[in-house]
């Protein structure tokens, strides 16, 4: 019994820290879309600059699962508990690096008026900020049927990303001087979709948990 207190104990440390990396994540892309939309370069680069305490998050969390896994050899749900963990501890460690991207786009387009309204974008992040909040809410309380949902949004993403998409090119093609800042944008809107890929990626990762096996959302 005192071992599998200590176990379970060490487990909900990684849990923990898991959703302080996540809450962190998801807190640094809303903030790069705010910068963006405010042409804010200082917050840009000191989202750029935090991205290293995310980074390290992931690290330890990793190691730690890693230790677990060689000191209690655990099995069936343990076991998928800390294979789930590790898997998605590395989808909000990219949501991060997607939020840094963002920002990077924010350096370069600088204070130059953007080239199209961005309503699409700030709809996108509106989302996508919904699917990983919802995701995370999901994963704590191990629902299946709040995770199912995030494919739904999902599919939202997807399809403002080929309507943003295919804005900026028409833009872009009866304004080639401005074809430098619509390919930024365009990044930036790939970016959103990509975080809201890792958000059903979570939710696909709490099916394996719950369930044992493994299942595709987004098809």
């Amino acid at each position: 019994m005192v071992v599998r207190e200590k176990f379970e104990h060490e487990l909900r440390g990684v849990q923990e820290q898991f959703l302080k990396l996540s809450n962190l994540a998801i807190t640094t892309l809303n903030k790069s879309i705010d910068a963006l939309l405010s042409h804010d370069v200082d917050a840009a680069l000191s989202i750029i600059e935090n991205d290293i305490h995310i980074n390290r998050m992931e690290e330890e969390i990793n190691d730690r699962v890693i230790l677990l896994l060689a000191k209690q050899q655990p099995v069936a749900t343990d076991l998928r508990r800390l294979i789930v963990l590790l898997k998605a501890a590395h989808d909000m460690e990219r949501v991060g690096d997607y939020a840094v991207n963002i920002a990077k786009e924010n350096i370069r387009i600088g204070k130059a008026d953007f080239v199209s309204p961005i309503k699409n974008i700030e709809e996108m992040r509106s989302k996508t900020i919904t699917m990983l909040t919802e995701v995370m809410k999901a994963f704590i309380e191990e629902n299946i049927e709040d995770a199912r949902k995030i494919a739904e949004l999902d599919d939202q993403v997807d399809q403002l990303y080929g309507q943003t998409i295919q804005q900026l090119l028409k833009v872009g093609a009866e304004n080639p001087q401005m074809l430098s800042q619509v390919t930024q944008l365009s990044f930036v809107c790939r970016y959103l979709e990509r975080s809201a890929d890792h958000a059903t990626n979570i939710a696909e990762q709490l099916f394996y948990l719950v369930k044992g096996r493994h299942y595709e959302l987004n098809n």
